[in-house]
C-alpha cells in the first residue's frame, strides 16, 4: 500500500492540521455568539500563503454563504479582523440589511463620550487585567513589549512563535478598551539572540515585521514608523561589528544598530481623524492640547537611551512625552500593558494625562507605587490599585 503523502498543513507543521480541526474551531467561535444552531460549514481550505485556515459559513435554512472564519493555522486563534462579524451574519441570516458593526460612543449632539478611569496602577498579566476594563475607555496606548530571550531576565517564552502570540493576545484585549480611531504606538527593535558556542551563528530577528503584520491582521490600521536614533556608539554593547572592524571582509559586514522603532497604528473606523478632533466633548481641552513650534517634522527622532538599575530595558522619558504629546489630548487615558517600572505613567501625569499602568512584576508595581507620589502629589490617594495594596498617602504633606 503506497505511503500517504502529508498533507500542506502538516508539512508546515501547523498547530491546525486538517478540515475537522478547523471547523471544531470555527464551531466555539460560533458557540461564543449563540450562532451555532444557524450556521454550518463548507469546505474549509487551508492557505499556506498567508498561514491561515478559512471556513465558509453557510446558513442551515437555506445553505447560501453568510460569511467565513479566517484561523490562524500556526495558533489556531480567529483572527477577528479578517473574519466576518457576527452581526453581520445575524442580519444575513434574518435577511436583513448589513448593520455598521461596533458599538459607538456617539452621543446624540454628536460627540463622543469621554472615558470615566481614574488613574490605575494593576499587578498581573495584561491580557487578564484588560479584560475588567469597559470597552472603549482607553485614549491611547504607548507600550514598549519585552524583549524575545535577548537578555538572561527575558526567558518566560520557549519559542518564538509562543512570544508572538502573547503580543497578539495583548493587541487583541487592546483593540476591545482602545476608543475608536484612537492610536496604538509601540516602540519595538529586531533582537539578537546570541550564539551558544562557536561552531553556531548568532541570529537576529525582526520582530517589527512581525508585529505589524500581527496589528494589521487585529484591525488596526498602519499610519507610521518612527526610527528612534540613539547617538553614535550606542549599540557596540551587542558586539555587531566588531568581527568586521577587525578584519574587513567582504560578507562579514554588520551595522551597529543604534535605532529603534516606534510603530503607530490606529484603531480601524470608517471615521477620519478630523472626526476624533471634532467631536471631543471639551473643546477647550484640544486647544489646550496643541503642539508648539519645537516639534519633530521627520520620522528620525533623535533621543539618548536611559538606564536605570531597577529595569534591565527601559525607554526614555522624553519618547514617552513625544508620543503622549502628539497622539492624545489632555486628560486623556494613556495605557500601558507592560509598565516596567512607569516611564508612560510619569510622562503622562507630567502632560495633564490620566494612566492606566499594568505589569506583572511585584517589584516593579511597588516601584511605580511608590514613584506616582512624586507624579501625583496629594492626588496619589485617588489612584485605583488593582491586585495590589492601596498606595499609602499618610507619609505626605497634604
Amino acid at each position: 500500500m503506497p505511503k500517504k503523502r502529508p498533507t500542506v498543513a502538516e508539512q508546515r507543521r501547523y498547530s491546525v492540521r486538517n478540515v475537522q480541526a478547523a471547523k471544531q474551531i470555527a464551531l466555539a467561535w460560533l458557540k461564543e455568539f449563540q450562532l451555532q444552531n444557524a450556521v454550518g460549514f463548507g469546505l474549509p481550505e487551508v492557505d499556506d500563503r498567508y498561514h491561515i485556515w478559512r471556513v465558509p459559513l453557510l446558513s442551515k435554512s437555506h445553505q447560501s454563504r453568510v460569511g467565513e472564519v479566517v484561523i490562524d493555522a500556526r495558533n489556531s486563534l480567529i483572527l477577528r479582523g479578517k473574519s466576518t462579524d457576527p452581526q453581520i451574519i445575524e442580519a444575513r441570516l434574518l435577511g436583513k440589511s448589513t448593520p455598521r458593526t461596533g458599538k459607538s460612543n456617539v452621543s446624540r449632539n454628536g460627540t463622543y463620550d469621554l472615558s470615566p478611569l481614574r488613574n490605575i496602577i494593576a499587578l498581573g498579566d495584561c491580557e487578564e487585567v484588560l479584560q475588567d476594563l469597559a470597552a472603549d475607555s482607553v485614549d491611547l496606548v504607548f507600550t514598549s513589549p519585552p524583549y524575545y530571550n535577548a537578555r538572561p531576565e527575558y526567558t518566560d517564552y520557549m519559542t518564538y512563535e509562543d512570544y508572538l502570540l502573547k503580543i497578539r493576545k495583548m493587541i487583541r484585549q487592546v483593540h476591545r478598551v482602545l476608543s475608536e480611531g484612537r492610536f496604538f504606538v509601540m516602540n519595538v527593535a529586531p533582537v539578537l539572540v546570541r550564539r551558544t558556542q562557536r561552531s553556531e551563528s548568532s541570529r537576529r530577528i525582526a520582530v517589527p515585521f512581525d508585529v505589524h503584520r500581527i496589528f494589521v491582521e487585529e484591525g488596526y490600521d498602519f499610519m507610521d514608523d518612527i526610527i528612534w536614533e540613539k547617538p553614535e556608539g550606542a549599540g557596540w554593547a551587542t558586539g555587531r561589528g566588531r568581527r568586521f572592524a577587525a578584519d574587513r571582509n567582504p560578507l562579514q559586514y554588520k551595522p551597529v544598530p543604534v535605532t529603534e522603532y516606534v510603530l503607530v497604528y490606529r484603531k480601524h473606523t470608517s471615521k477620519l481623524i478630523d472626526w476624533n478632533i471634532r467631536a471631543h466633548p471639551k473643546p477647550e481641552l484640544v486647544e489646550q492640547s496643541k503642539i508648539g513650534d519645537d516639534y519633530e517634522r521627520t520620522n528620525i527622532w533623535r533621543i539618548s537611551p536611559t538606564y536605570d538599575k531597577r529595569h534591565p530595558a527601559i525607554f526614555p522619558v522624553e519618547l514617552a512625552e513625544k508620543v503622549i504629546s502628539y497622539y492624545s489630548f489632555k486628560q486623556d487615558v494613556v495605557l500601558d500593558p507592560f509598565a516596567g517600572i512607569g516611564t508612560v505613567g510619569e510622562a503622562a501625569a507630567k502632560l495633564g494625562r490620566r494612566f492606566v499602568l499594568i505589569d506583572n512584576e511585584r517589584d516593579y508595581i511597588e516601584i511605580i507605587r511608590e514613584r506616582a507620589k512624586t507624579w501625583l502629589g496629594t492626588k496619589v490617594a485617588d489612584v485605583l490599585t488593582i491586585n495590589c495594596p492601596p498606595i499609602d498617602s499618610s507619609d505626605m504633606l497634604f
